[in-house]
């Protein structure tokens, strides 16, 4: 009898490609363990090559599993999205836009685009993920998402990326701070205090960006904390445990006591980027980049 790869072979193959462990991928799949290893050679076997090894220790992926697994991710995200946006296009809609961002594009760049759509493409559907830049990076190669909003400056191959807004960097400091507008020259009037930075992992570029800022004003920060969300690092900073740099834009929509001063006179700034798959051909995400043009 003449097999082929069918759909169950590549979700059982992920299912094992993900636990590392056959019993655990069988339970999740509500299969028996033998039925599992038995589909599992048959894939390999159809294939021609070997993508698990096994020992009594530990099951691990070989190189042409490795490969697989990244493909299979993409093909079944790929085929869900596709089955909702066939619905929604039959449904009368033009589709749907799935959008990871950064928390400082809430401030303005993802309300206005939002905005733009229900004005313009009252239609489009969009769902919404607050990500790190290596998550947003993933989830589009992946096919779990088609529109980013990133601090980057270079991206995998296969993917674009393009600035949509720049923004001036702010320094953060406690209500009480003796430094204020009026007095506030250069930054190295802070240098010996303790700094409270995003987390470089969440957001690498900008990480090296407050870096360059303090280094071209002659020293190199004591970095005390590090967070992944704004309003934990003015609650530190609302709390004298260090003050921040941060885009000016996040300073809107908290409600604590610190005060910020904006840098206006140094070179560098905070660009948030788009970044999207070059050959995505969802037909809503084109309405989003035309609208992003013109924010």
């Amino acid at each position: 009898m003449n097999y082929q790869i069918e759909l169950r072979h590549f979700i059982y193959f992920l299912a094992v490609a993900e636990e590392l462990h056959y019993r655990k991928a069988a339970e999740k799949l509500f299969i028996s363990q033998p039925g599992l290893s038995t589909q599992i050679k048959q894939m390999e076997e159809l294939l021609g090559t070997q993508l698990f090894v096994r020992d009594k220790k530990k099951v691990r992926l070989t190189p042409a599993g490795e490969y697989l697994k990244k493909e299979v991710e993409f093909i079944l995200n790929h085929l869900e999205q596709t089955k909702k946006q066939a619905k929604l296009i039959g449904d009368g809609q033009l589709g749907e836009v799935r959008i990871g961002f950064l928390g400082s594009a809430m401030q303005n760049v993802v309300p206005n685009l939002l905005l733009g759509l229900k004005e313009k493409y009252p239609t489009v559907h969009t769902t919404l993920e607050e990500l790190s830049n290596r998550a947003q990076i993933n989830a589009i190669l992946a096919d779990r998402l088609d529109l980013g909003f990133v601090r980057l400056s270079r991206v995998p191959r296969g993917l674009d990326v393009k600035p949509v807004f720049k923004d001036t960097f702010s320094l953060v400091l406690p209500e009480d701070h003796p430094l204020d507008e009026e007095n506030f020259k250069n930054i190295n009037q802070v240098a010996d205090e303790d700094f409270i930075l995003f987390s470089q992992d969440y957001s690498p570029m900008y990480y090296d960006t407050v870096l360059s800022i303090c280094e071209d004003s002659g020293f190199v920060p004591n970095v005390s904390h590090k967070s992944v969300h704004a309003q934990t690092i003015f609650k530190l900073v609302e709390n004298k445990l260090g003050i921040a740099i941060v885009p000016t834009t996040l300073q809107h929509g908290f409600q604590m006591k610190v005060k910020f001063i904006e840098m206006k006179r140094i070179k560098q700034r905070a660009v948030l980027s788009m970044v999207w798959k070059t050959d995505n051909r969802n037909p809503a995400l084109q309405k989003c980049m035309d609208l992003l043009q013109k924010l």
